[in-house]
This record gives C-alpha cells, sequence and structure tokens, in this order.
C-alpha cells in the first residue's frame, strides 16, 4: 500500500506538467503606434520589438476616417491595395499574427505614403 500511494502523487504531479505544456498560451498585445496609435508617420514603429507569433496587433484609430489593410509586400511597397486583401474598419481592429511576414498599411488617399505603413515579421 505504501508505494501505491508514493505513486499517486508523482502521477498527479506528471499529469499537471503536461497539462501546462500544452495549455494555449495567449501572446502580447502590441498598440501599434503606442500611444500615438494608428496615425501618420507610424511606419517603423515595429523595429526593435520581438514579436512573435500568437501576438496581437491592436489597431485604434478614428474609424471615420482611416482603415487597415492586410496586403502583401508588393502593396506595402507600393502603397497599393491589389487582389484580395482583408480590410479592417471598426477603428478598435485586433489582428493575431501567424509565423512570418505581414503587412498593413491604410488605404484611404495618400495616408500610406506619409507613414501608416507597418511591416512585421516574426521571431
Amino acid at each position: 500500500m505504501a508505494r501505491g500511494s508514493a505513486a499517486a502523487p508523482g502521477l498527479l504531479l506528471a499529469l499537471c506538467c503536461a497539462a501546462a505544456a500544452t495549455a494555449v498560451v495567449h501572446g502580447e498585445d502590441w498598440a501599434v503606434g503606442d500611444n500615438k496609435g494608428w496615425s501618420f508617420g507610424v511606419a517603423g514603429w515595429e523595429n526593435g520589438k520581438r514579436i512573435q507569433p500568437g501576438d496581437e496587433l491592436v489597431f485604434k484609430y478614428d474609424a471615420k476616417i482611416h482603415n487597415v489593410v492586410e496586403v502583401d509586400r508588393a502593396g506595402y511597397d507600393g502603397c497599393t491595395v491589389t487582389g484580395p486583401s482583408r480590410v479592417y474598419n471598426s477603428g478598435d481592429d485586433r489582428i493575431k499574427l501567424a509565423g512570418g511576414e505581414a503587412f498593413f498599411i491604410c488605404s484611404i488617399r495618400d495616408h500610406c505614403t506619409a507613414g501608416m505603413k507597418v511591416a512585421v515579421t516574426t521571431a
């Protein structure tokens, strides 16, 4: 009996460790533009940040005058929207990142060329 009761705490510990290892971890929230929000001149905001897959970008802006469009690299470089693109326009958008690169611009008039764009590479 002593042997069986000693195994129970070990089994419980092993199960707890397994559950913790498989738990879904919520990534970090990143307010794009920090206190300034999604606005002119935000390009480069992402530099030096260790953004990981599963993290969320939070875009806060005035939805009457801005939007957020997920584009490809060519769209980011040329400040253009071509083909099917995901458009966000709530003014409080949360975008969960997968691995790799992600590009976002404001497609309103010349906002992108005025620096309303970010290119994020997750580590």
